[in-house]
């Protein structure tokens, strides 16, 4: 690492819109999963999965922390897969941000279900005692059809459990949904069994992002070659479907990611009606609603 660059990066590097002013602390590179076909995140040559030594996390922080230590007030650990790593390796990172980074209120980290199996609510009590304070879980969709035509490697129950046991740990929780996902002849049952998954787990946040495919769609259609992409106006009908499903007490909602054609942000339930109202104007009059342009959505 050359002495001016405290962390080394490899290209590209992804993090959650609400982690813009966040340190990117990578303790691994990839994903170890990666056979989503949705998903073109981690699919570039250099983004072979590999978990960073430990050597070099523990050095990288130390480094940050004598250049901007005071500065820094949240991390994110990257890139889609640090949970992955043994509770060991994950509470001598942030054994070391607490040391070096004194001034951090919140770490955060993107979470696959899968890498929770083999931890306990004991282990993730105790990531949450050391300051693992948010875990952003992809959860995709909740339907179990849906989500082997995509190869997530996920189910209903083992979403739910992850979820379950995050929030037994006291780690707040921020789901993503992917709207469209199901194409057409799978959407109501994407969004109810979608809805069912965030009743029965409740998360501090949930939100929604349109399935999209800049590189084209030929990755998603080797295992699910009947998906019909929903229009614009059946996105909408899916988001209705969805949000009415919904029974939750206190999360709040975002659908303003730039795939989003209609921005919604809210609490749920407080504010379910207002949301309802504001989808269903966008079903019945689309001119008289206020869309992201298409070129904005850069997609």
């Amino acid at each position: 690492m050359p002495s001016s660059v405290p962390i080394r990066y490899v290209d590209p590097v992804f993090r959650p819109p609400s982690e813009a002013e966040s340190l990117i602390l990578p303790l691994t590179d990839g994903c170890s999963w990666n056979q989503c076909t949705f998903c073109e995140m981690y699919t570039a040559p250099q983004k072979h999965f590999r978990a960073r030594s430990e050597v070099e996390v523990l050095e990288s922080i130390r480094r940050v922390g004598g250049q901007y230590g005071s500065d820094i007030r949240r991390v994110f650990l990257a890139d889609g897969d640090a949970l992955m790593l043994p509770t060991r390796r994950l509470m001598a990172a942030l054994d070391a941000i607490r040391t070096h980074l004194p001034a951090v209120r919140r770490i955060s980290s993107y979470c696959l279900p899968r890498n929770l199996r083999k931890k306990s609510v004991a282990e993730l009590r105790q990531l949450h005692d050391a300051g693992l304070k948010l875990a952003y879980v992809g959860a995709e969709s909740g339907d179990d059809t849906v989500l082997a035509r995509v190869n997530k490697g996920e189910t209903f129950d083992t979403t739910r459990d992850a979820l379950d046991r995050l929030g037994e740990a006291g780690i707040g929780r921020s789901v993503m949904i992917l709207n469209g996902l199901g194409g057409a002849a799978f959407s109501d049952a994407h969004a109810e069994a979608s809805a069912r998954l965030a009743n029965l787990t409740q998360p501090e946040y949930l939100a929604t992002l349109v399935v999209s495919f800049p590189m084209g769609e030929a990755r998603l259609r080797a295992g699910f070659p009947d998906w019909t992409p929903l229009s614009q106006h059946g996105l909408f009908a899916e988001m209705e479907r969805f949000l009415a499903a919904l029974e939750l007490r206190r999360t709040i909602f975002r659908s303003d990611h730039a795939s989003n054609w209609l921005v919604l942000k809210g609490t749920l339930g407080a504010e379910k009606e207002r949301l309802l109202a504001q989808v269903r104007a966008a079903i019945e009059h689309p001119q008289n609603v206020r869309l992201r342009p298409a070129w904005t959505r850069g997609l």
